[in-house]
């Protein structure tokens, strides 16, 4: 027994978009604070930089003028007044043999002098930072003919103040991404308010009120689409309850002639006595009122199973001129009766299809043309094809159809006669199994009527299999 998995919902819109404004805001101000800090940084190096340039630049020229035939206090004297001018700039000079000839009284630049190599210019890459005890110095070790200078000067108050521009710069992004945060689920929250709308006013809706509509110059561009889908989804549902309404009152009012027919001529015969030839013919009268709401309920019962999905088909290859002429010999009686010949033109071979529910169709459409087709006039039947679809067109003669009804002939239960005379005009249902039918075959089906002629299309698909 297999374990059903369990399906995820979907992350909120409101904390995708906040999520997403606030990890970016976050982000940019991060990267904002770091550009800052770095920039100041820079700034102090280079500060520091043309501090040491200039105490290096004396020192440099005092060693190089007074050489070695300075004495040592007149060496030192000069060196001194070297960087009388400096602030917080400490150097120490060593000669060839490493003998301190002169050094500021602080800090300890040794280890600076034993660590790092000496160079002759001093650049940005040449500068070192190093800890005491209680300091942090900037310097480099430079060479001066044969002697070796250690310069370095103090950032305790430039790293002082970088401490407290990075905590202010934390602290101001940490405020600034709550505030961006905050102000994003604000903004997704009346940002959603068109669609809280649209919820309450689908909450509304009732089978009593399917004529409201949403009006799309009220909602913002984005949900216009929304807006449109709904409305038309309204319109097929308002549609759909239409024709629900309309097919039970049809249904009703079809069964209640028969009902009454059945109810009355039974009442009748009840009455009094009668022979068995009168209870025969009474009978016989009931059995055809059975025989019609028999078929009635058929059809409906086809056209219902038409509209839940595919109906059951057995494919085959058909030769339409052969089963049109099956059905000319079929209604050959009744079209003599009623004064009306039927005609065939044209040829098409074999179409894929269900041969009987094709026949069916064929049949409606014959059987209602010879209805309809005036005495002393013909029916046409003609058949063509071009590279994709296969036509059968149904033609009669007769008072012709006003075209505001053309739209409604493959209703269920429509008629053209507002009195709805039933006399042996069916139960309204044939042209609309007509049209399932088609459907079902991948075709499609058209009326028109012009001049007193009303013909009705069929086009099936050339090669179409089911």
């Amino acid at each position: 027994m297999g374990v059903e998995k369990r399906t995820r919902r979907p992350m909120s819109l409101a904390v995708r978009v906040t999520s997403l404004v606030g990890l970016v805001t976050t982000a940019i101000f991060v990267l904002s604070a770091w550009g800052i800090e770095y920039s100041i940084e820079r700034h102090f190096s280079r500060m520091d930089l043309a501090e040491l340039q200039s105490a290096w630049a004396s020192v440099d020229a005092a060693l190089r003028r007074d050489g070695a035939s300075s004495s040592g206090a007149a060496q030192s004297h000069e060196l001194a007044d070297a960087i009388a001018g400096g602030h917080d700039v400490y150097f120490v000079v060593r000669d060839a043999d490493g003998r301190r000839l002169y050094g500021t009284t602080a800090p300890d630049l040794d280890a600076l002098g034993e660590k790092v190599p000496a160079t002759t210019h001093l650049t940005l890459d040449t500068l070192h930072i190093w800890r005491t005890d209680h300091h942090v110095y900037r310097g480099a070790v430079l060479r001066s003919g044969n002697k070796t200078v250690v310069v370095a000067t103090a950032i305790d108050f430039h790293l002082q103040y970088l401490r407290e521009l990075q905590n202010a710069l934390w602290a101001g992004t940490l405020m600034a991404s709550l505030i961006s945060v905050l102000v994003a689920a604000l903004a997704v929250r009346q940002g959603h308010a068109p669609l809280r709308r649209i919820s309450a006013r689908m909450r509304e809706m009732t089978t009593e009120r399917l004529h409201t509509r949403l009006d799309p110059k009220h909602v913002p561009v984005e949900l216009v689409d929304l807006a449109a889908a709904f409305n038309a989804m309204l319109t097929r549902i308002e549609q759909g309850f239409a024709r629900l309404r309309n097919v039970s009152a049809d249904i009703a009012h079809e069964l209640r002639t028969p009902v009454t027919n059945l109810t009355t001529q039974t009442q009748v015969a009840l009455s009094k006595a009668r022979d068995v030839d009168a209870y025969r013919e009474i009978l016989y009268s009931n059995l055809e009122e059975f025989e019609r709401m028999g078929a009635m309920i058929s059809d409906m019962l086809f056209l219902a199973q038409a509209e839940q999905g595919p109906m059951r088909r057995d494919a085959g290859g058909i030769d339409l001129h052969a089963e049109i002429r099956s059905l000319f010999d079929y209604f050959e009686a009744w079209a003599e009766d009623r004064g009306v010949s039927l005609e065939l033109n044209g040829q098409v071979g074999r179409v894929e299809g269900d041969r009987e529910m094709l026949r069916r169709a064929l049949s409606n459409l014959i059987a209602n043309a010879v209805r309809y087709t005036q005495r002393d006039q013909s029916v046409d039947v003609r058949l063509s094809r071009n590279q994709r679809w296969v036509t059968i067109e149904v033609c009669n003669p007769g008072i012709g159809i006003p075209s505001e009804h053309l739209p409604h002939l493959f209703d269920r239960f429509y008629r053209v006669d507002p009195s709805r005379q039933r006399r042996g005009e069916g139960a309204g249902l044939g042209l609309a199994i007509v049209k399932s039918i088609i459907e079902a075959h991948a075709g499609k089906v058209s009326v028109t009527s012009t001049s007193g002629v009303t013909c009705f299309s069929v086009d099936l698909p050339v090669g179409h299999i089911l």
